[in-house]
């Protein structure tokens, strides 16, 4: 994050660190206004700036005390002021006045500094000091306040889940999973996992859950659920479970259904969302199902460390009392890699990734699109995973679905399209071009892969093999057509090379745009070559 500023007062100086600090950091630039131009940073201590009495300055003015690094720079013969900014650690960090301000985007979408409210100072508070929300004391509360009947649910998942906290007594189970703070029998994580609804409104007052059906032709839900989590995840199951429809899918002798929502993306997308949530944000969890998408809105943004971009490699759970709890009942993956299993499970069932693009600061947003199926790609896997006795991975799952889409790409466009490194990409896909799955044509950085026609083969779709190679024989014509408008003719070599194919590919190619009447042939042998007829 670099922020640009053409001048600062002092107090205002000592906010907006803070305000980077209580992000992910970053650079401020003094002397650079807001369309990056250098204007020049006026000088802050009579004739000169001092970045040592910058940096103490603003040291001195914060709380927690901020350590940043400043150097003085000239660019264009004028003086820019760098500031670097390291995240808050632990934080959050306010001025000496008492002001605490966060990175946010305004109603414009323009990134500014907004005051950050007592829960949010509560919760990064919590995160950056590496406290778990779930140890807190619940002040008050004592055992009776925690329900007998979710105590049993707990032991009978466990003992389901063949994990030995199934034998436990109430009591060892909470030291068990350390919900024991020292001051006081009952902590905010027994309340949440193991309390009566009015212990769990009183002392987690946000932990509150709806459910909506929004889809044409059913009838409209708006469900509130607030109460213990293992209980809550199983009534959203339900109200999930009771909406989700299945296509019947023959392949040989088998019949395989289909779901409109994988039972692992139901699971998955509903627990993981009990388990991350911050619960000292304000807001409800939302489940919503739409006629186009399924869609889970948790209140707290992502865990820190966890991005859009790495969220299939991330994994950092914001209370790992919680998660560890779900864990051992069986709730949620024990890997913690249950986002990794909702993107395979969704590409199983011939439907598009989960999507978490609309997910801010301050919401983790979950959308699963409902579109029709790929039936095509759920015969192909049925068939050729049972023939070999090898599943394919995550990855190579993605770069199937990816190819079968655009019909044939390079490694590249892969890659840009996927978030994955060119170098991963290129070996996914000589893997699987080993494992007959994929073929090649061309070479070089215009290499291009498309399925084979042993995929549309098993997918039940031999036609869309013929098309597929159609269209590349198509696009080296328009291209070789392309090249001749721009440069008045073309020769056979300029051809081969501009399609990555041989000398005989091109000739044929040539041969074909000729009969056609796109293009004829001046000259001879060497001097051979073709125009757009006159």
């Amino acid at each position: 994050m670099t922020e640009f500023k053409s001048d600062y007062s002092d107090p205002d100086l000592t906010k907006a660190v803070a305000c980077l600090a209580n992000g992910d950091g970053g650079v401020l630039l003094l002397g650079v206004d807001n369309a990056g131009r250098i204007v020049g940073a006026r000088h802050r201590h009579r004739d000169h700036t001092d970045p040592a009495r910058v940096a103490a300055l603003i040291q001195n003015n914060t709380e927690p005390p901020l350590a940043v690094q400043v150097t003085v720079e000239w660019i264009d013969e004028r003086e820019v002021v760098r500031i670097d900014v390291p995240r808050a650690d632990p934080g959050p960090v306010g001025t000496k006045k008492g002001t605490f301000t966060r990175r946010a985007l305004d109603s414009t979408g323009e990134p500014g500094c907004v005051p950050m409210t007592a829960h949010e100072i509560v919760s990064l508070g919590m995160v950056t000091r590496g406290q778990d929300f779930a140890s807190a004391t619940a002040r008050g509360a004592t055992m009776d306040d925690l329900d007998p009947a979710e105590f049993d649910r707990f032991r009978s998942r466990c003992r389901a889940n063949g994990d030995d906290l199934g034998t436990l007594s109430d009591d060892d189970i909470l030291k068990a999973l350390g919900l024991v703070p020292r001051d006081a029998p009952v902590s905010l994580g027994a309340i949440l996992l193991f309390g009566h609804d009015d212990a769990v409104a009183r002392w987690v007052p946000n932990a509150e859950f709806l459910f909506q059906d929004m889809s044409v032709g059913q009838q409209a839900a708006n469900v509130r659920i607030v109460g213990p989590l293992q209980r809550v995840a199983e009534e959203l199951w339900s109200l999930i479970d009771q909406r989700n429809d299945t296509t019947e899918l023959v392949v040989g002798l088998h019949r395989i259904e289909v779901d409109l929502i994988p039972e692992k993306t139901r699971r998955e997308s509903v627990a993981n969302a009990l388990v991350h949530r911050d619960y000292a944000a304000l807001g409800p969890t939302s489940v919503r199902i739409s006629d186009s998408e399924f869609v889970v809105g948790n209140p707290g943004g992502f865990p820190p460390g966890v991005t859009v971009a790495n969220v299939l490699e991330q994994s950092r759970p914001r209370s790992p009392i919680l998660a560890g709890a779900f864990k051992r009942a069986g709730l949620v993956d024990r890997k913690g890699k249950g986002v990794n299993e909702m993107f395979e499970q969704q590409l199983r069932a011939g439907r598009e990734v989960p999507d978490y693009s609309r997910t801010t600061s301050d919401t983790v947003v979950l959308s699963v699109p409902l579109g029709a199926a790929d039936l095509d790609l759920v015969r192909f896997l049925q068939v050729w995973e049972n023939d070999r006795q090898r599943p394919l991975t995550l990855d190579e799952l993605r770069v199937v679905h990816e190819i079968k889409a655009w019909g044939s790409a390079t490694s590249t466009e892969i890659a840009e399209s996927l978030g994955l490194l060119p170098p991963t990409v290129r070996t996914i896909t000589t893997r699987l071009i080993e494992l007959g799955i994929l073929e090649a044509r061309g070479t070089g950085r215009s290499r291009r892969v498309h399925l084979t026609a042993r995929f549309y083969d098993l997918a039940q779709d031999r036609n869309a093999y013929v098309r597929v190679k159609g269209a590349d024989a198509l696009q080296q014509q328009r291209m070789i057509l392309d090249y001749v408008d721009a440069y008045g003719s073309i020769r056979r070599g300029q051809a081969a090379e501009l399609c990555q194919t041989s000398p005989e590919q091109a000739r044929a190619t040539l041969k074909r745009l000729v009969e056609a009447g796109d293009l004829t042939l001046v000259g001879q042998r060497r001097g051979a070559r073709y125009e757009r007829p006159r």
